[in-house]
């Protein structure tokens, strides 16, 4: 395991997490290179043999160094902003293995993309291909485009984070794909290269994937009568991890399913992991300031904050918090709730926790590696926390500490 016990102290790989602490400070994001690449292998294994392309989802984490690694491993990344487009060329990232998603591309946005040379835009609406077709006309290119299907099928998640039913804001709705597809091949300036879906984040079952899968299938051999010719299927990702109790399927699962689906397909297969590649491959390191008792509740107050770790107060998202020293000395145990220093009540990381703890102890939020810097904000003028990538032994710093001067710099005062 890359977060385990080595002498009663908690360690990232081999590096502990106490000495982390004492080099860069907390709060602190500490990321294992080895999850990270050991959760890309399971999907490169489980594609072996098919044409395809795994497309990290930036969003989950966006770190250069995360990025970087990911590119030398051989991935292709999906975007949903010109901002983590650049951010994906800056790390090295292929732009012929870029697939750019999102329901609100602007002018700028998309010209950007196309001068970049990406693999896909992914549209989501008839108005966005009006607006590509337009736009590449005037490059005096041909933009390569598949549409975002909604295949109205429920992934069984959290309402926030289901994106594939008919209410859902995203995608292309199934009954009207065929005619979005017909309208795309009437343009001169657009490339019709694919078909894509996303039915929603953190599945435990690879049911609704198969079954999103199966539509789609459906419709591309709808679209091959009308003569429409595509050249990939892009399933999405949502693949979900242990946070808690849950036992989501494996990815060969999912995979395998989807496979069996498309057997004897000759386009290539693209999925978009992000959640299932860093989630579990990142903690959340933080000291304890103060006990606090009460009359119905015990408090633990950390530094850390829902400004660095926004998913328990948006989501009621259940983190596991450990000790980093398995035994404290002069501790004080008790069941807490672990809050943060931020005037509002929804700060709170975790509650009803079984702890031995004192001011200065350290304690790892776990499973922190996806959409937690990424969502991180500087709500009380809070310098967003640094960030490490361990690599066996060796720590590295990848993000330094932000300072409060730097959270004012752009700003002016009047005259």
């Amino acid at each position: 395991m890359a977060f385990a016990y080595r002498a009663g102290v908690l360690c990232a790989e081999q590096v502990s997490l106490e000495e982390i602490a004492r080099q860069f400070g907390t709060p602190c994001y500490v990321y294992s290179r080895a999850v990270i690449e050991g959760n890309l292998a399971r999907f490169s294994a489980a594609l072996a043999g098919r044409r395809s392309l795994i497309a990290y989802s930036v969003k989950a984490n966006s770190n250069l160094a995360v990025l970087a690694l990911l590119a030398r491993l051989g991935a292709g990344f999906d975007i949903v902003s010109g901002g983590e487009l650049a951010r994906v060329l800056a790390a090295g990232g292929d732009p012929r293995k870029l697939l750019f998603s999102g329901v609100g591309k602007t002018e700028a946005e998309i010209e950007q993309a196309l001068r970049a040379g990406i693999f896909c835009l992914n549209l989501e609406s008839e108005a966005e291909l009006e607006r590509v077709a337009t736009i590449a006309a005037r490059l005096g290119v041909r933009a390569p485009v598949a549409f975002r299907v909604n295949p109205d099928v429920d992934a069984k998640t959290h309402r926030h984070i289901s994106t594939g039913q008919k209410d859902n804001k995203f995608g292309v709705a199934y009954a009207d794909a065929e005619r979005a597809y017909r309208a795309a091949a009437q343009h001169r300036s657009i490339e019709l290269v694919g078909i894509g879906c996303h039915i929603g984040s953190q599945m435990a079952s690879a049911a609704p994937f198969i079954d999103a899968a199966a539509r789609i299938l459906a419709l591309i051999e709808r679209l091959a009568r009308a003569g429409i010719e595509l050249s990939h299927i892009d399933l999405g990702g949502g693949f979900g991890i242990r946070y808690r109790d849950e036992s989501p399927a494996p990815i060969a699962e999912f995979l395998d399913g989807a496979l069996g689906v498309l057997a004897g397909r000759k386009e290539m297969l693209i999925v978009d992991p992000g959640r299932s590649i860093v989630g579990d491959a990142g903690i959340l390191l933080t000291s304890v300031e103060y006990l606090k008792p009460g009359e119905s509740k015990n408090f633990v107050v950390v530094d850390a904050a829902m400004n660095d770790l926004i998913r328990p107060a948006l989501y009621d998202a259940w983190h596991e918090v450990r000790q980093v020293r398995e035994t404290e000395s002069a501790a004080a145990a008790g069941v807490y709730d672990i809050v943060g220093p931020i005037c509002e009540s929804t700060d709170v990381l975790a509650r009803e926790r079984e702890l031995a703890v004192r001011p200065g102890s350290l304690l790892a939020v776990m499973t922190a590696g996806a959409y937690g810097m990424v969502m991180s904000s500087n709500y009380n003028t809070r310098p967003r926390p640094a960030e490490v990538m361990v690599s066996g032994g060796r720590a590295t710093l990848i993000r330094e500490r932000e300072t409060v001067n730097q959270l004012f710099a752009a700003e002016r005062l009047l005259p």
